[in-house]
C-alpha cells in the first residue's frame, strides 16, 4: 500500500468516527431535549407553580423543611396549597388521585434518620404524570442542617425549573457592632453571620472573584489606604497594593488575576487595572473630573464607573481599555455604585430620587430604567449570580443593614440581625 492510499484510508476512518460520532449525538439531543421543563423562568408572565412540601419525617425533619420552604418561597415561582387540605398524609405512598383535584401540580415527601450524622431521602414527585421527577439520599452532620435543607432546595428548583438555585450562596459585607468594623460572611438568607478576622480603621466594599474563592477590598490601617485580597482556600489576607491618597477595590477582571480601582494618588481619583501575578499597574481614565466605583462585565470586556465630568455624579460605560466612553444615566443628580447582572443585560444602581437614595436598575445602553426601592435610603446593590434577585443596604429601620428583594423590587426583606450596622454587601457567584 502506497502513501497516497495509507493517506485515503485514514481519512476514511476518520470520517467514519465523525459520522458515528454525530450519530451518537443526534440520539443523546433527544433526552436533553424533552426534559420537562415546570416552570419557564424567561417567560414575561410566570404562572405559579402549585406545590405541597411535607415535613420530613424523623429528627430535624420539620426544621429541614422549613428552610427548603423558605427558599423556595422566597423565589416567588411557587404557591402552597394549605395542609388542611390535603387527601393524603406524609406516611402514606404517594398516590396522584389525592392530587389531582387540588391542582397541586408537585410534592415533595422524605425522611430523615440519624443523630449526629443525618441521612435524609427526598423524593419530589410530578402530580400530573404520577412520576417521580427527584429521589435523592443526603448526609450530612447534624449542625449542618441548615446546608443541608438549603442542598435539597436547590436540587428541587433545578428539577422544576431547569436552572440553578442561589440557595447555597453567601454574602460578605462589612459590618459595625460596638463601634468596630470588621468583615463578616452569612449564608444568602441572613443566617449564620460570622466574623472572617479581618479588621481596619475603615473598611469599604468585598467583591468577589469569579469562581468564588477570593475577596479584594480596601481598608485604612496605619492612616494608609491599601487594597487588600482574603484566599478563602488557604484563609490568608494579604496586601495587594497602596499608594498614597484613597484606593478604592473595584472588580475582578473574569480570570481573578486582574482587579481594577480607583485611587487619587496622582491628586483626581482614576481607575486603574492591576495585575496580581507581575504587579502591572495601567491607567485606563484620564480625563478631568472623578471617576470611581470601576464595575467589571461578566465578559470582561466593559467597565461601568461613576464620573462627575458632566457636572454631577453620573454612570458611565466604557471599554474595559477606557474606550468608547458613554453616559448611560440622565435623570437625577446623584448616581453611583454601579454593578453588573450575570448575563451583562442590566446595570444596578444607587440613585437620589425625591431626597433619598434608591435603588435602581437600567439596560448598558441606558434604556428601561426602572426604581425597585421607595423606602427609606437604599444602596450598594449586587445581583445574585442568577440575576433573579438582589442585596442592597437600607436604612429603613433606622440602622443600616442588609436587605434582599427580586429583581422586580418584590418582597424585600432586611436579613442582617438588627444589632448590626452593615455596608457594602456582595453576592456571591456561586
Amino acid at each position: 500500500m502506497n502513501t497516497e492510499q495509507r493517506s485515503k484510508r485514514v481519512v476514511s476512518r476518520l470520517i467514519f468516527v465523525l459520522i458515528v460520532t454525530l450519530m451518537l449525538a443526534s440520539l443523546l439531543l433527544p433526552s436533553f431535549a424533552l426534559a420537562k421543563i415546570y416552570i419557564d423562568i424567561t417567560s414575561p408572565s410566570i404562572k405559579k407553580l402549585p406545590l405541597a412540601i411535607f415535613d420530613l419525617q424523623g429528627p430535624q425533619g420539620h426544621e429541614i423543611s422549613e428552610v427548603i420552604r423558605d427558599d423556595v418561597g422566597f423565589t416567588g415561582l411557587f404557591m402552597y396549597i394549605d395542609k388542611s387540605s390535603y387527601i393524603e398524609s406524609a406516611s402514606q405512598p404517594f398516590n396522584q388521585k389525592n392530587w389531582l383535584p387540588l391542582g397541586i401540580e408537585a410534592v415533595v415527601k422524605g425522611s430523615v434518620s440519624g443523630d449526629k450524622n443525618l441521612s435524609v431521602s427526598i423524593i419530589l414527585y410530578d402530580t400530573a404524570d404520577g412520576k417521580e421527577i427527584l429521589n435523592k439520599q443526603y448526609q450530612a452532620e447534624k449542625d449542618l442542617s441548615r446546608q443541608l435543607g438549603h442542598s435539597i432546595a436547590n436540587d428541587i428548583y433545578q428539577a422544576l425549573t431547569g436552572r440553578q438555585g442561589i440557595f447555597r450562596t453567601r454574602i460578605v459585607f462589612v459590618g459595625e457592632d460596638a463601634g468596630e468594623k470588621g468583615m463578616y460572611v452569612m449564608d444568602w438568607d441572613g443566617h449564620r453571620p460570622r466574623k472572617l478576622g479581618l479588621k481596619g480603621e475603615l473598611m469599604l466594599t468585598p467583591h468577589w472573584s469569579a469562581d468564588g474563592t477570593k475577596i479584594i477590598y480596601s481598608s485604612e490601617r496605619g492612616r494608609q489606604w491599601g487594597i487588600y485580597l482574603l484566599d478563602f482556600l488557604k484563609m490568608t489576607e494579604k496586601r495587594v497594593f497602596s499608594a498614597k491618597g484613597i484606593n478604592m477595590a473595584g472588580d475582578f477582571f473574569p480570570n481573578a488575576n486582574m482587579f481594577v480601582f480607583s485611587s487619587s494618588k496622582e491628586g483626581t481619583p482614576d481607575i486603574y487595572s492591576y495585575q496580581l501575578d507581575n504587579g502591572t499597574l495601567k491607567k485606563i481614565t484620564g480625563t478631568r473630573g472623578i471617576n470611581v466605583s470601576p464595575a467589571v462585565s461578566p465578559d470582561g470586556n466593559f467597565i461601568a464607573f461613576v464620573s462627575d465630568r458632566g457636572g454631577s455624579p453620573q454612570i458611565y460605560v466604557m471599554r474595559a481599555d477606557g474606550g468608547d466612553i458613554r453616559r448611560i444615566t440622565f435623570e437625577g443628580n446623584y448616581n453611583t455604585s454601579p454593578g453588573w447582572s450575570p448575563l451583562g443585560d442590566r446595570i444596578t444602581f444607587s440613585g437620589r430620587h425625591g431626597g433619598k437614595n434608591q435603588i435602581f436598575i437600567v439596560k448598558p445602553d441606558g434604556s428601561e430604567l426602572l426604581r425597585l426601592t421607595d423606602q427609606g435610603n437604599n444602596e450598594d446593590p449586587s445581583f445574585s449570580p442568577d440575576g433573579r434577585y438582589l442585596s442592597f443596604i437600607s436604612d429603613r429601620d433606622r440602622k443600616k443593614a442588609v436587605y434582599i428583594m427580586r429583581a422586580d423590587g418584590e418582597a424585600q426583606k432586611r436579613i442582617t440581625p438588627g444589632d448590626l450596622k452593615a455596608f457594602g454587601p456582595r453576592w456571591s457567584p456561586n
